[in-house]
This record gives structure tokens, C-alpha cells and sequence, in this order.
């Protein structure tokens, strides 16, 4: 069985390219294109990992990572920070935040699957 992603960032160049990178690792890929939608997809599809952008519409990725780790129902979801936010405070709130793991953009794509394959083993 394969393991539920969720592809959350609002600039469509990214998302094709994590959907791609993702169902050729064999996993299962939803996207959301903001963060209200995220939220949304992540308490209704219950995905085992998110790569979710720091900046979207809606809500920030940092303001979905927050709502996820406040729902005792959802605890268990990984998170993964993608942000071109890379200043050591950005981090700090990304990690706060209650993320598992905080990438960089530009990031290096090999690097990435590596994180989400340590993550989901």
C-alpha cells in the first residue's frame, strides 16, 4: 500500500514538478492550492505526509502546520516545510510550527525524496 502525500503550494511550476517526483516514487498525490484548501484536504484525505510552501493564500503554511499539530486527530501527519523563507528566524518558525522537516526552495530534488522516504519509513 502506498503512502498518501499532499502537495500544497500555489505556484502550479512547483506542484507539477512535486507530483511527478512524487507518483514516481510511488506514492499516492493530492494537491491544494492554498492553505485553507490544505487544512481542508488534510482533515478530510488524512494524507501520512504534507510538503506544504510556507506562503500561500488563504492561510500560511505555517498558520495549517499550527492547526494540524493542535488537532489531537491529525498529531500523527508528517509535515515538511517548503519555503524560499530561509532565514534562520523563518526557520525557527517553521520548527515551531510543529514541522517534522524545513526545505529551503531552491532544494535539491534527490535530497527531498531522501527526507520524505526517512520520514515515512
Amino acid at each position: 500500500m502506498s503512502h498518501r502525500i499532499l502537495i500544497a503550494d500555489d505556484e502550479p511550476n512547483i506542484v507539477v514538478s512535486l507530483e511527478f517526483m512524487m507518483k514516481r516514487e510511488g506514492y499516492d498525490v493530492l494537491v491544494a492550492r492554498d492553505g485553507t484548501e490544505a487544512l481542508a484536504t488534510i482533515r478530510g484525505s488524512r494524507p501520512a505526509l504534507v510538503l506544504l510552501d510556507g506562503m500561500m493564500p488563504g492561510m500560511s503554511g505555517f498558520e495549517v502546520c499550527e492547526a494540524v499539530r493542535a488537532d489531537p486527530d491529525l498529531a500523527g501527519t508528517r509535515i515538511v516545510m517548503l519555503t524560499a523563507k530561509g532565514r534562520d528566524t523563518d526557520v525557527a518558525r517553521g520548527m515551531g510550527a510543529g514541522a517534522d522537516a524545513y526545505v529551503i526552495k531552491p532544494f535539491s530534488t534527490q535530497e527531498l525524496v531522501q527526507r520524505v522516504r526517512e520520514l515515512l519509513a
